[in-house]
């Protein structure tokens, strides 16, 4: 089995790959070709959660996805993981990797995704709100999908300065009361939104009842309980909402006119996690990158 530790994740991880890694994945899964539950976790007290997520999707193969959410931690991320891959033929473990940089890129990729498929194509400002790891891998990636004339990084206090006039705008905090309101927003913008806050939102409630098109990873994954869901798309139900996947093949419509207001809701599902660490893993076969070890063999 290969592992591979955070410095070496960062190093082989193709950030330009991965965003067409995640089109082929949310392909498979809204056509049903991915196997994959809705996040479960078990909390450890009041301090924080540990999820599983675990998904076997044709291009990326088998694999699951520990991550911890622990909001107070201030001398290390409040997001932790490692990814475990495994041969889908025979169940054999093939590789241990860092997760937490995967997730905070992956989550940023699919958003940039969603925002290449649903902004205006004349779309030049972009508004980021917030400014910690989701921020920052946001910088990175929003780019990669769209040349913005204009980037705009804003913290508390300066979120409506950020949003008006902007042409997209990606929230990325973990405030449980909105920083996006509806009036600050102009016609035909894009939002996207990122963040979890537990007990409530970082999106206003008008934004997601009036948008034109609502768009998500998989339905059963945002309408799940928590720690899966998204709680503040109740309102819009199943028939509400359209999948990135479906856009991405054309079986679902995204904008379809300039002044429409388009969202994107992340909740995170494991086929993206998928989709970064494999093309880790077929760098670091590549390069010669990582370390092999034994797993003792068990007769039963």
């Amino acid at each position: 089995m290969l592992v591979l530790t955070r410095s070496e994740v960062e190093e082989l991880l193709d950030l330009d790959a991965l965003l067409d890694a995640l089109a082929a994945v949310h392909v498979e899964l809204s056509a049903g070709q991915a196997s994959l539950v809705p996040r479960v976790g078990a909390f450890a007290g009041k301090a924080g959660v540990l999820g599983a997520m675990p998904a076997y999707v044709p291009s990326s193969g088998l694999g699951c996805k520990l991550v911890t959410l622990f909001p107070g931690n201030r001398d290390r991320p409040t997001h932790q993981a490692l990814i475990a891959l495994f041969d889908p033929a025979t169940g054999t473990p093939v590789a241990l990797m860092d997760g937490t940089y995967i997730t905070a890129m992956r989550t940023a990729a699919a958003a940039a995704l969603a925002a290449r498929l649903l902004a205006r194509p004349d779309a030049r400002v972009l508004a980021i709100l917030g400014t910690g790891v989701q921020s920052r891998s946001a910088q990175e990636m929003f780019p990669r999908a769209r040349d913005f004339a204009e980037v705009r990084v804003a913290g508390r206090g300066e979120f409506e300065d950020a949003v008006r006039g902007a042409d997209v705008v990606h929230a990325t905090t973990a405030s449980p009361d909105p920083v996006i309101r509806f009036e600050w927003l102009s016609p035909g913008v894009h939002v996207s939104s990122v963040g979890y806050g537990a007990g409530g939102s970082e999106l206003d409630p008008a934004i997601v009842e009036r948008a034109d098109v609502v768009v998500v990873e998989q339905r059963d994954s945002v309408f799940a309980p928590l720690p899966a869901g998204a709680p503040e798309l109740e309102p819009r139900g199943h028939d509400g909402v359209v999948e990135l996947g479906e856009i991405i093949a054309g079986t679902a419509a995204g904008r379809s006119s300039e002044d429409q207001i388009t969202l994107y809701k992340s909740v995170g599902v494991a086929v993206q996690d998928l989709a970064a660490a494999t093309l880790v893993l077929a760098a670091a076969r590549e390069r010669g990158a990582g370390q092999e070890i034994e797993l003792e063999e068990i007769s039963v």
